[in-house]
Formats: C-alpha cells, structure tokens, sequence
C-alpha cells in the first residue's frame, strides 16, 4: 500500500472554504477512485488553520491517477490561493494493526 500525508496551513480567511472542498475531495476519491483505500481529514485542536491528510492507496499508480483525475485538478486550482504552505509526504505501508 502507498501512503501520502499532506500537512496544509490555511490562510484564516479562507479555513470554512478550504474545509468544505476538502471534504468533498476526500469523499470523491473515495467513492470513485478504486485505489483509494482511505482518505482521513484532521484538524489541529490547537491550530485550526492546520489541516492533516491522511490517505491510503493501493498503489503509487493509483495515486497518480489521483493526481491526474479531473475533480483533483479543479479543487488544487480552487484552493491554491486559500493555501500558505503545503507540505506532502509519501510512505510505503509497512504494517497495519488490524
């Protein structure tokens, strides 16, 4: 399993908004996108500009249909200026307790 972590920190103006997209970015790939196993969205208790993804794959490929997938692109573009700073992560999945 592939495994991608993003952290955003979001403009505070822009939190409701960026809130909003995200969740419907995250429900979509998860009711559209087969290689999309898990999609978590947390915010930070004593940050609430900074948003956590977690998200499971099945594949680096399947990520990179992500990326690739037309509801992705338009979101990235919606959120682009809501955004101060972006970092993202790539993981092999290791070990999963069950």
């Amino acid at each position: 399993m592939f495994v991608v972590t993003v952290i955003f920190q979001i403009k505070p103006e822009h939190i409701e908004s960026f809130a909003e997209a995200m969740q419907a970015n995250a429900q979509f790939s998860m009711d559209q996108e087969p290689g999309c196993q898990r999609f978590d969205v947390c915010k930070d208790p004593d940050d609430t500009n900074s948003i956590f993804l977690y998200e499971i794959y099945d594949s680096r490929a399947a990520f990179a249909l992500h990326l690739e997938s037309e509801h992705y692109k338009k979101f990235d573009s919606m959120v682009t200026y809501w955004v101060e700073s972006k970092a993202v992560k790539a993981w092999e999945l290791e070990y999963q307790a069950v």
